[in-house]
C-alpha cells in the first residue's frame, strides 16, 4: 500500500476514533442539573457497582491514548512523504516535462486512433465487397 492510501487509512482510523471518543465521553458525561427546581439528577455513571465503575472512569484515558497513538502514526506517515528538492519552480518545470510527455504520447496516440479507424474503414469496404459477391453467386445458382 502507498503513502496516500495510507494516509487516508490512518485519516479515516483517527476520524473513527474521534467519533468513538466524542460518543462515550457524551454518553458518560454526568447530568447537569437544570434548574434549582428539578432535583439532582440521578449520575449513571456513579450508579455502577464495582469494576464497572473504574472500567467508565479509565475508558476516555485509554480512548484519548489511541487517539493520540494514531494521531503520532499519521505524522510519522506524513514525514516519511518524499520532500519537495527545488521548491516551487522544480515543481513546476516538472508538471511542463510530463505535460510535454503527456503531450507527445496523446498525438501518438491518436494518430494511432485514426490509423486503426482507417484500417476498418478498409475492412468494412472488404467485408462488404466479400459479402456483395457471396450474394451476387448464390442467385445465379
Amino acid at each position: 500500500m502507498d503513502v496516500i492510501s495510507q494516509l487516508q487509512e490512518q485519516v479515516n482510523t483517527i476520524a473513527t476514533l474521534a467519533f468513538n471518543t466524542f460518543g462515550t465521553l457524551q454518553r458518560d458525561a454526568a447530568p447537569v442539573r437544570l434548574s434549582p427546581n428539578y432535583p439532582e439528577p440521578v449520575n449513571p455513571a456513579a450508579a455502577a457497582a464495582g469494576d464497572e465503575a473504574v472500567n467508565l472512569a479509565e475508558q476516555p484515558k485509554l480512548m484519548s491514548a489511541a487517539l493520540v497513538k494514531a494521531a503520532q502514526q499519521f505524522d510519522a506517515l506524513v514525514n516519511a512523504l518524499p520532500l519537495d528538492e527545488g521548491g516551487e519552480e522544480a515543481q513546476l518545470k516538472r508538471i511542463a516535462e510530463l505535460q510535454a510527455e503527456n503531450d507527445a504520447i496523446g498525438q501518438e496516440l491518436q494518430r494511432q486512433l485514426e490509423a486503426a479507424e482507417n484500417e476498418l474503414k478498409q475492412v468494412q469496404e472488404l467485408f462488404s465487397q466479400a459479402a456483395d459477391t457471396c450474394l451476387n453467386m448464390k442467385k445465379l445458382d
